[in-house]
Parts: C-alpha cells; sequence; structure tokens
C-alpha cells in the first residue's frame, strides 16, 4: 500500500475518534460491589495515577466504569457472571490428578487459596530465575518442571481456566506491580512499544487509550486499557480472553504483523501496562463486551 493510502486511513481513524467523541466522553459514576458467597465485596476502580504517570494524567480508571449498564451489572452478581464458569472449570483442573507421577496442583500446593496476591504483583522478575513472569508461566513451570508434561498453550483453554481461579485468590487485591530494579529494563521496553506507532494504520495503544479514552470508535467506548479486570468474559466472543490475547487482538486491529502470545515483547507490555493500574484492585474475572 502506498504511504498516501496509510496516511490516509489513519486520518480516517482518528476523525472517527473525534466525531464520535462527543456522544461519551467520560466513565460512568457507579461503584462496583459484587455478591458474592461470603457477602458483598468492594472494589476500587477509581484511584490516583501512580507516580510514573504524573503529567499524562491525573486518575486512573477500571474498563468496568466504560460499559454499558448491562455488562456492568452482570459483573456485580458472581451467580450472573458468566466468566465464573471457568473458574469452576479451573477448580476442577486443580483437582485433577495429571502429572507423570500423579501429581496435581492441590497435591503441591493444597487449596487455591494459597495464590492468594500473586495476581497483583504479576507480572514481576522472579526472584529465583531472574526471569519475567506471568501467572502463565508460573503456571507452565508446575506443568512442565512438576508433573512432567508439554507446556500448555499460552491461551490455550487449559491455560485460561487455570488463570481464571488464580486470579480469582487475588480479587481485591490492589494491584502494585514493581517497575523499578530488576523490572526497571523489561518496564522501559514495554514503555516503547506502548507508545510505537504499528500497522498500516500507525496507531499506537496510547491512542486509543491515553490520547482518547472515554471517546466513541464505532460502537466501542474506549477505556484506559487497564488490565486489572483480565482475564475476562468478552460477550463479543463468548469466553475467556487474557491480556496477552487483547494484544495480539489490539496490534492486529493496526493492520500489523503481531507479537505472540507470551514474547518476550508482549511479556514486557503487559508489564507495563499493568504498572498503569497501580492502584486499583484485581477484579479476578471480569465481564466486558
Amino acid at each position: 500500500m502506498q504511504p498516501r493510502k496509510i496516511t490516509l486511513l489513519a486520518a480516517t481513524a482518528v476523525l472517527g475518534l473525534t466525531v464520535l467523541g462527543s456522544a461519551l466522553a467520560d466513565p460512568v459514576e457507579d461503584k462496583l460491589t459484587v455478591e458474592t458467597e461470603e457477602g458483598v465485596m468492594e472494589f476500587v476502580t477509581t484511584a490516583p495515577a501512580p507516580q510514573h504517570l504524573k503529567g499524562t494524567m491525573d486518575t486512573i480508571y477500571s474498563g468496568w466504569l466504560f460499559r454499558e449498564t448491562e455488562t456492568r451489572d452482570l459483573q456485580k452478581d458472581d451467580f450472573d457472571n458468566p466468566a465464573m464458569v471457568f473458574v469452576d472449570r479451573g477448580v476442577d483442573a486443580w483437582n485433577q490428578v495429571m502429572g507423570k507421577n500423579g501429581e496435581s496442583c492441590a497435591g503441591c500446593h493444597q487449596g487455591p487459596e494459597t495464590m492468594a496476591g500473586l495476581r497483583a504483583v504479576t507480572p514481576r522478575v522472579d526472584d529465583k530465575s531472574g526471569k519475567l513472569m506471568l501467572v502463565e508461566d508460573y503456571i507452565n513451570g508446575c506443568v512442565t518442571e512438576r508433573m512432567g508434561l508439554e507446556a500448555w498453550g499460552m491461551t490455550s483453554d487449559k491455560m485460561k481456566d487455570m488463570l481464571s481461579l488464580i486470579s480469582m485468590q487475588s480479587r481485591g487485591h490492589v494491584v502494585n506491580i514493581a517497575i523499578d530494579g530488576p523490572a526497571q529494563s523489561y518496564w522501559e521496553k514495554g514503555k516503547e512499544i506502548y507508545y510505537t506507532r504499528y500497522g498500516q494504520l500507525e496507531m499506537s495503544c496510547a491512542n486509543c487509550h491515553e490520547d482518547n479514552y472515554g471517546k466513541m470508535i464505532r460502537a466501542d467506548h474506549l477505556s484506559q486499557g487497564q488490565v486489572n479486570g483480565f482475564p475476562t468474559y468478552r460477550l463479543k466472543d463468548a469466553g475467556m480472553l487474557s491480556a496477552q490475547q487483547r494484544f495480539v487482538g489490539c496490534v492486529r486491529d493496526t493492520r500489523a504483523e503481531t507479537f505472540k502470545a507470551g514474547s518476550d515483547e508482549f511479556k514486557a507490555l503487559e508489564l507495563y501496562v499493568a504498572s498503569r493500574g497501580n492502584g486499583l484492585s484485581v477484579e479476578g474475572v471480569s465481564v466486558r463486551h
């Protein structure tokens, strides 16, 4: 495609944001409280921006505040939340004997509640290996090293079921992603990717989720792109999506060749994006459209 046509496409996309932006310019005023078996849980969906975003934005918002009333209501009751089916599947997998020598997740870790807090601090640089790890990497570490099995696909159903279960154990915890020390170089790499323009539309993550959040792009109300709610049940796909999957989809929407889910690039990007949500609550498993 000729450069002039590429520029025209990008201009058209930005014009679409500008024209539709006046239709809906702000996140809604609502409070996320969830009816659970243990009672009502309250979540932080609005918080002061972390220090590293000062000068860029003052307040951070969960993506839940950018969804329609019907979608928000689904997440307010565990009985109605379609993502809970996948959490239940994760419980079954947790207790299943699947290792070559009869290992199970429960056999090593006891109950899934032992994973409490993990989702709130990942991605992180692992103390033992020195590698940048997603929750998915920790899962595959157990699958391959302790159970002697082939690694699960990064976006496979098995992986997302277990990711859903483990994320639920940190529900209500405050996101607190480390960006200094051994994480700093990865964070800088993720930040670079966040602001890099990709594809024929020459758009970056920041173009939508920083410059134009609150505006409408076609039928979608643009959020800040926070990942505190992932994994999420996406109504459009009638299934669970991980943050890694969403990154793939977003880059493809710019008409670009995308990095793979679980690649070094997307791990760094998830670290950076997750850090933009420091101060929000982990929503466990959320509902989006």
